[in-house]
């Protein structure tokens, strides 16, 4: 099987930079969503797109460490 190797070039990290800026927003507009919700079962479901947002965001880290600061949350 072959690994798959990931894109670091300068463009793929800015990519990256606003795909990861794009999910934080997303897991605030889930987060609103919890709020609002009566049903525990969709509560957790939106638990865990959160839990796997986040594992694309660590992801998307581990991609650039050198560039920790660009990876701040609004």
């Amino acid at each position: 099987m072959d690994e798959k190797i990931d894109d670091t070039s300068e463009e793929s990290k800015r990519k990256h930079i606003t795909y990861y800026k794009s999910l934080s927003k997303i897991i605030k507009n889930i987060e609103k969503e919890i709020e609002s919700e009566k049903n525990d079962q969709i509560i957790k479901h939106l638990k865990e797109r959160i839990d796997a947002i986040n594992l694309d965001k660590k992801r998307i880290q581990n991609m650039f460490p050198k560039s920790a600061k660009e990876f701040k949350d609004e």
